[in-house]
């Protein structure tokens, strides 16, 4: 009877404690991020829903947000094919320049958008290293729809492979080499054992690959030469209608980016909470 009561004195300092990290927490989410948000929405819609319709009926509005999409529906599947084929060379095969891959797909998280644009722009531009060639055979990269998935692929290029390689490791490959031993072509292998195992870590990789893309600003303010209705997306035209005072429009634009991410966080958290045991079951230490 003296050990309990001697603990019950101890619980009380330790409930607080987390009830301030919790509350430091929320505070923390709702002054950072939920009311920026909000205001993202508030300053949109602060003339009325008249003028926001009209604000994202715009010719240019209305051709940034076809752009965002045709860029994340060339990035992503690009991503997704180089993600999983990194993932199966990192973790099916041991072979010279092993670390080195592993280096090259982290590299776009630490080098700055800025930076991965300028490099498009010194192999591809008018002075660049391949712009005489391509001119000369009428191939246009900077400053058109090719430089900003180019771009695009670069900043988002790790997050499908950094999604799988840790799950592929901690897999294993035993089922996969049971299905070699009962005759399973590598197509049948990839299609009915690792895909399966595999795919909610690809999908959560291929939702964070497409906020990244739609989102992307720096490396495509670079080659986007910002020439308004045709290289201008949506983040673009954000900045552009901002910097002329067209506050209606720009926050118009931004509330629409800002759904996007919050609709890939919904259809996220619905995932996990319609198949949560499927995929625990697939993480690395699931049964």
């Amino acid at each position: 009877m003296s050990a309990p009561a001697r603990s019950r004195p101890v619980a009380w300092p330790r409930r607080l404690v987390h009830l301030l990290l919790i509350a430091l927490a929320v505070v923390f989410l709702v002054l950072f991020l939920l009311l920026p948000l909000a205001t993202v929405f508030v300053e949109a819609l602060r003339q009325g829903v008249g003028p926001y319709l009209e604000a994202i009926k715009e010719p240019e509005a209305l051709s940034a947000i076809h752009l965002t999409l045709l860029v994340a529906v060339i990035a992503v599947p690009m991503n997704v094919l180089f993600g999983v084929a990194a993932a199966w060379a990192m973790t099916r095969f041991e072979f010279r320049g092993k670390a080195l891959l592993g280096a090259l797909i982290d590299l776009p998280f630490s080098v700055s958008p800025v930076v991965s644009g300028l490099v498009y722009v010194l192999l591809f531009g008018a002075q660049g290293w391949f712009g005489p060639w391509l001119d000369r055979h009428g191939v246009k990269i900077i400053f058109a729809v090719p430089g900003l998935v180019l771009a695009t692929i670069f900043v988002t290029l790790p997050f499908v492979a950094r999604e799988l390689i840790p799950l592929m490791q901690a897999q294993g490959s035993e089922e996969e080499e049971a299905a070699r031993v009962l005759g399973a072509s590598g197509w049948q292998m990839f299609f009915r054992v690792t895909l399966p195992n595999i795919r909610w870590a690809l999908l959560y990789g291929v939702l964070l690959c497409n906020a990244r893309a739609m989102g992307e600003f720096g490396a495509v303010s670079v080659v986007s030469g910002h020439i308004r209705g045709l290289t201008t997306t949506m983040p673009l035209e954000v900045e552009m209608r901002y910097n002329e005072y067209e506050y209606v429009g720009a926050f118009a634009v931004a509330s629409l980016l800002a759904l996007l991410a919050l609709v890939t966080l919904a259809v996220k958290t619905l995932l996990e909470w319609r198949y949560g045991d499927e995929i625990a079951a697939h993480a690395p230490g699931g049964h």
